[in-house]
């Protein structure tokens, strides 16, 4: 993996060149860039200049003992956009990544030419909000391991989701340091999505893993109305894993609709 040096923090990174537009992958929250290798090997086949990051907390990156908002995840996304050289790019995030490039194109307007949300909590709906001061406190004070491991397979994961793989990927989760789940998963608490309001966005795509999303799409268009809207089938949370070809499609078609495609390599 690659490095750069942000303030005295070590963020990860891999990166493949080529001559369409450039595309950040972001992760979500105790996961890492390997949650979207199928995407980060279709995007670089069709000749992308892809980054998929490590956040700060997470991966092989640097665990700082500090806070973790989304505006720490966004602007280390911004900054690194400048210091690599990705001239408007296409950000995508999962779950919590998706918030961080929701918040990023609302906090760095103009940096991004497009966004793309894949089941991520931006407008989190009432009642799921409602659980997360009782689930941060056991993460905090209880067995983190216990709790997150029946929070993952009660809510993210589907009874038709590959096993092998929803083993692999809570094993990953697992391995994130204690009080990076804890500030990060406070930080998704504290997000407020009403920023946006009223602000000039990007063309944006949110692709839902199931029929029930983890956002209020209503909301989520009063507040971004160019956004599309996609869904996945047969898959739990994490779909850019589980079923990487819908994913990959839908990516593609979103990025060739919006003019973003050049030309018409497959």
């Amino acid at each position: 993996m690659r490095t750069a040096v942000r303030d005295g923090v070590a963020l990860r990174y891999v990166r493949a060149d080529g001559d369409r537009v450039p595309v950040i992958l972001v992760h979500g929250w105790c996961c890492d860039h390997t949650f979207f290798q199928p995407q980060f090997d279709a995007l670089a086949h069709r000749g992308h200049t892809v980054v998929a990051v490590d956040l700060r907390g997470h991966g092989s990156s640097d665990s700082p003992d500090q806070a973790y908002p989304i505006s720490a995840f966004s602007d280390d996304l911004a900054w690194l956009a400048a210091e690599l050289d990705l001239e408007k790019p296409i950000v995508v995030g999962h779950s919590m990544g998706g918030v961080a490039a929701f918040d990023l194109a609302v906090r760095h307007p103009g940096l991004a030419s497009a966004v793309v949300m894949i089941d991520s909590p931006v407008t989190r709906p009432p009642a799921s909000r409602a659980k997360m001061p009782a689930f941060i406190q056991t993460l905090k004070d209880g067995d983190h391991r216990t709790a997150i491991t029946g929070y993952v397979e009660q809510a993210l994961f589907l009874p038709t989701d590959d096993k092998a793989r929803c083993a692999a990927i809570l094993d990953r989760m697992l391995r994130t340091q204690r009080h990076v789940m804890v500030a990060a998963l406070q930080g998704l608490y504290d997000f407020d999505p009403g920023q946006a309001a009223g602000r000039p966005l990007p063309p944006a795509l949110f692709i839902a893993a199931n029929a029930r999303p983890l956002s209020e799409i209503p909301r989520l268009l009063d507040l971004a109305p160019q956004t599309q809207f996609g869904q996945t089938v047969g898959s739990g949370h994490f779909c850019p894993l589980e079923v990487p070809d819908q994913i990959n499609a839908m990516l593609a078609r979103f990025v060739r609709n919006i003019g973003l495609a050049g030309d018409d390599r497959s």
